[in-house]
């Protein structure tokens, strides 16, 4: 096993053990702002350690690029929905209430 491979195996299981922390979390905590809390570490740092295992895993060239490109993409986006669904649900609740 070579120690590029194993680098990869290492940030696959943090990016899956973290997917599945979330996924407890999510099934666990009552209400939308836990699981909100919860969610976040996932789009955060879960999709983006896969994609960045995925682009150790395939070596330099044009098929990693795009992985880590994916993976940065995951990053952003996933924080940002967080906090999208987050104020849409403040919103919702602040009508419902009125």
């Amino acid at each position: 096993m070579t120690p590029r491979h194993t680098l990869a195996l290492v940030l696959l299981v943090a990016g899956a053990a973290a997917l599945l922390l979330a996924a407890l979390a999510l099934a666990v905590l009552p209400g939308p702002y836990l699981r909100l809390h919860a969610l976040s570490p996932a789009a955060a740092l879960g999709a983006p350690l896969v994609a960045l295992a995925l682009a150790v895993d395939t070596g330099p060239g044009r098929a990693a690029v795009k992985l880590l490109v994916i993976g940065l993409l995951l990053a952003t986006g996933g924080t940002v929905t967080t906090m999208a669904v987050a104020r849409t649900t403040v919103r919702a609740e602040r009508k419902a209430q009125q």
